[in-house]
């Protein structure tokens, strides 16, 4: 990490690469390069257009798209005026898409050429967005005529570092996304803690791979902006892409654990290939055991780094470190590793919260200066997740052992992790149980070999309904990756004697002889 002074504002890094040293790389993608003088003043361009569009202190602008620079340009440039971007994810279904754009309150939109006829389609259920400004992968498009158009315009003067600067929608357990509101301090924070210990070497450059809807994405960018690391930002996550990366010279990432999956099964060539990464970064999912035994063995140079976190959180909370995974002990290698620097972590009898004694499980809480401003426009969730003191709630079960590894067994929460995006069971319920012929549902994740876990139903009907109907109806509704893979049907589901649907008993039949750590 640089021995720079801490920066109070997301935007000075950069600002000190642009003085510098200005002709170095800063981002490349695609075909295109920029320098740091240059990268910077596109986004003092970019605050002055949004500062011409009335874009000040307090307001939001969104920005939907797959990965592209102009994501991280508005992000920096809006935080400058004391603004948030809210980063939607493309994968959203209409009703969604047009639920966090109203909640978030942006009154700017920035959306990729290919997903543009999907928002005209709800263009009219949008009210409080006042412009939409078309971005296109190679440029000519109306962002970079934007840019051309400005005049550029300072960090604002009513700027404070608390000021929120990102929103990220993660699924609620109300049925609805929730906006987790990260200041410009959290970011910084979760930065400098995350980072801690990674030296910058002469020859890195950092592989923006991961979606910057993802927090592993966005936060993970920052690695190379506050270092003055050089980025190389692919549009998907695909072979081809990562390879093209790597070949241009990229030697860390952060990835999750089913794209290492893909790399493993491609061949040897590719395998060949992606031993040139000095630092491979994982989380979003638990890594499965032999996967893990197989890559430590095909890349026996490459350090790897398993991380823990929550969105709420900017991202990392706890880090499974390069000599965790190379020690031999097994145990350790499926804990999610230790505490970053300033954070801190309790176990809590969920029911009675108190400590549990060492060793056992419980909820696991944490507090530390990344933790989140509170869920946007949702006071009560906020109330609910953080306590008085600053504690965050995770609605993870967990234990931690006598030298301070923290394991994550279990979930509180009824959510399903698959291929890195969490999925809250309750939002596909909602849209399940619309369907004329669903008279009960309960939906939940079970092992999947490639995605570490898969959305699985189980319904009763009354009417004519097959499980391709129900998945249908699903994708319909919902982001692709959130709908159920199978569905199994029973006469009734059962229900304990008040009346609760029991889906640990759906559940367990799934995991026998399954770790739902190591899955």
């Amino acid at each position: 990490m640089s021995d720079l002074p801490t920066p109070k504002f997301l935007d000075e890094r950069v600002a000190h690469w642009a003085a510098t040293k200005p002709d170095e790389e800063a981002i490349t993608y695609l075909s295109r390069t920029w320098t740091w003088a240059q990268w910077y003043d596109r986004i003092r361009r970019a605050a002055g257009a949004l500062s011409a569009r009335g874009i000040k202190r307090g307001d939001v602008v969104a920005f939907l798209d797959k990965n592209h620079p102009a994501c991280a340009e508005v992000t920096l440039a809006a935080a400058s005026l004391g603004a948030a971007t809210a980063i939607i994810n493309f994968r959203l279904a209409a009703d969604e898409m047009d639920y966090v754009l109203n909640d978030s309150g942006a009154k700017v939109l920035f959306v990729g050429a290919e997903l543009k006829p999907g928002v005209e389609a709800i263009r009219d259920k949008l009210p409080g967005v006042g412009e939409i400004i078309e971005v296109k992968p190679e440029g000519d498009d109306e962002y970079e005529a934007m840019l051309a158009a400005a005049t550029p315009h300072d960090r604002a003067a009513d700027v404070q570092s608390d000021d929120v600067c990102i929103i990220m929608y993660s699924s609620g357990t109300t049925g609805r996304p929730k906006g987790v509101a990260l200041t410009q301090a959290n970011v910084i924070a979760h930065t400098i803690n995350a980072f801690d210990s990674w030296v910058a070497e002469p020859d890195d450059k950092n592989l923006v791979a991961m979606p910057l809807f993802h927090v592993g994405g966005t936060s993970y960018m920052q690695y190379g902006l506050h270092n003055g690391i050089p980025s190389y930002m692919t549009r998907d996550v695909d072979g081809v892409a990562l390879a093209g990366g790597i070949l241009a010279g990229a030697n860390r990432t952060f990835l999750v654990p089913a794209v290492l999956a893909k790399v493993l099964d491609t061949g040897p060539e590719a395998v060949q290939l992606f031993g040139g990464l000095k630092t491979y970064a994982y989380g979003a999912s638990p890594m499965p055991l032999p996967l893990l035994r197989q890559a430590l063995q095909a890349w026996p140079e490459t350090e790897f780094i398993q991380v823990y976190g929550l969105t709420e959180v900017c991202g990392v909370v706890t880090r499974l470190m390069p000599e965790d995974h190379r020690s031999g002990d097994e145990e350790r290698m499926v804990s999610a590793g230790k505490l970053i620097p300033q954070a801190e972590v309790r176990v809590v009898d969920p029911d009675t919260l108190e400590d549990v004694p060492a060793g056992s499980q419980g909820e696991l809480w944490f507090r530390t200066p990344q933790l989140m401003k509170g869920y946007h426009n949702k006071p009560d969730a906020t109330a609910e997740a953080i306590t008085a003191d600053g504690w965050f709630r995770t609605g993870d079960i967990g234990r931690i052992d006598s030298q301070g590894y923290v394991f994550v067994e279990d979930r509180l929460k009824d959510m399903i992790i698959s291929g890195g995006e969490n999925i809250y069971s309750i939002e596909v319920e909602r849209v399940l149980a619309e369907h004329p012929a669903v008279t009960e549902v309960a939906v939940f994740g079970v092992p999947d070999e490639k995605w570490g876990e898969a959305v699985k139903a189980v319904v009763a009907v009354e009417g004519e309904a097959s499980e391709a109907d129900l998945i249908a109806w699903a994708r319909e509704r919902l982001a692709a990756y959130k709908c159920p893979k199978t569905v199994d049907f029973m006469e009734a589901l059962p229900r304990n004697p008040t009346g609760k649907i029991m889906k640990k008993d759906l559940r367990k039949p799934h995991w026998e002889g399954h770790d739902r750590a190591t899955v």
